[in-house]
């Protein structure tokens, strides 16, 4: 057994990543998130009293606040989510995305060398490769090309962990993803948009002309996959995990409102964002090969379950949007 730190455990991804450790090993599991409007602590009231979970509310670019929770939890793994992630976000202003991504991530590294951490997994994003044309997928050696402001300071918290790796000699990995979906997705991001919107009979805006290509994978496999890194991945490797499922943004959000059965005069086409890349593709085989990985969903499947989870949670989701989730934290957390 061991003491896993998550940070942005409160998130999408981190939270099914909380949520499987604590169903499926007997790890200790200290969730470390500062609850900035992403952060949700309803995402985890499932397992919030599991003996073996502790929540701790912090800043990951706060040195003084990062040595007291090291100092107090000593982990034996940290596996890093905390991000500042939503491109249109770093479009209008970069400054939060090169504090908690770029600052936050160095502060981590020093604090786990200093408290000896026997591994340091970075979870970043498919995006740090930029743009692909027609053809090809991005492979592990693929050089990187942000195009974004997101994207750059992804690029760069990786430099920092491949820089740990070779100047201080830690054992890190890093992981790589394409585009997530699934359960308690922010409903700021494409699939959750789409969905929420589709149910209350707003627009559904799409960017350009919709033919943006993404590789979708559904959160649960992207998991195990991190997690099969932290168990198996070699000291300063990276890992690429896609679901082989390419898709155009408008086939997506079109079987969304088939599914739902609405129209496509829901359909609204807005101004396209700044830089936006044309298409990801991910090559997860390396991942599969020495890491004994494959997704488990196909896109069909893993878009039903999304779909039946939102209509199932509609007050979930309504409750981000309404903002009444941040008060969560106050009414359970606060008063301690």
């Amino acid at each position: 057994m061991s003491k896993i730190l998550v940070t942005g455990g409160a998130g999408f991804i981190g939270s099914n990543f909380v949520r499987m450790l604590l169903n499926g090993s007997d790890h200790e599991v200290v969730n470390l998130d500062a609850l900035t409007y992403a952060g949700n602590l309803e995402n985890l009231t499932d397992v919030a009293s599991n003996p073996r979970y502790t929540f701790v509310k912090g800043d990951i670019a706060d040195s003084a606040q990062m040595d007291e929770a090291f100092a107090a939890h000593r982990p034996d793994l940290v596996v890093h989510f905390a991000a500042e992630s939503h491109v249109d976000r770093s479009v209008l202003d970069a400054t939060a995305f090169v504090r908690t991504n770029v600052q936050g991530t160095q502060v981590l590294l020093d604090k786990s060398r200093i408290y000896k951490t026997k591994r340091f997994v970075h979870v970043s994003t498919d995006e740090v490769y930029g743009s692909l044309g027609p053809w090809g997928f991005f492979t592990e050696d693929t050089p990187m090309q942000a195009n974004s402001p997101y994207s750059a300071s992804k690029a760069a918290s990786d430099l920092l962990v491949r820089a740990a790796v070779h100047t201080h000699g830690m054992d890190c990995v890093i992981t790589r993803c394409s585009n997530n979906y699934g359960p308690y997705q922010f409903p700021e991001k494409l699939i959750p948009l789409m969905i929420a919107n589709a149910l209350e009979g707003k627009h559904l805006p799409v960017y350009g002309d919709g033919k943006n290509v993404r590789d979708w994978i559904y959160v649960t496999d992207h998991c195990e996959g991190i997690r099969a890194a932290m168990e198996r991945g070699q000291a300063g490797e990276v890992y690429n995990f896609g679901g082989n499922a390419e898709r155009e943004n408008i086939y997506v959000i079109k079987e969304i409102l088939r599914l739902l059965g609405k129209g496509d005069n829901l359909i609204h086409y807005v101004k396209d964002r700044p830089g936006h890349d044309r298409r990801y593709a991910m090559d997860s085989s390396k991942a599969r090969a020495t890491l004994g990985w494959e997704p488990r969903h196909t896109f069909e499947q893993g878009l039903r379950q999304t779909l039946d989870w939102y209509v199932q949670n509609r007050s979930w989701w309504e409750r981000v949007r309404s903002g009444a989730y941040q008060d969560y934290y106050k009414q359970q957390y606060a008063s301690r």
